[in-house]
């Protein structure tokens, strides 16, 4: 196991505690958690993408960052259309 994948795995680790914040607060901190933890994912997946010379994890994670800002956007527009 090389140092990029070692850094992948760590960041995949860190999703856990995002995902719980994302659980336990309010939406305007969960959006902050679930932002977070796109921009988290995004990152582990370049690195395992570098760690495993596989150009495929790459397009993932391009597709996933464009897909949670989105995704982001889209909740917001929809709790400020309940309040």
């Amino acid at each position: 196991m090389n140092a990029w994948l070692w850094g992948g795995a760590i960041l995949g680790a860190a999703l856990v505690p995002l995902t719980i914040v994302a659980a336990r607060r309010r939406p305007g901190g969960a959006v902050v958690a679930l932002e977070a933890a796109g921009i988290d994912a995004a990152i582990a997946l370049l690195l395992l993408a570098q760690g495993t010379n596989s150009p495929s994890f790459a397009s993932v994670a391009v597709v996933l960052a464009v897909t949670s800002f989105i995704g982001t956007v889209a909740f917001l527009e929809f709790l400020e259309r309940l309040h």
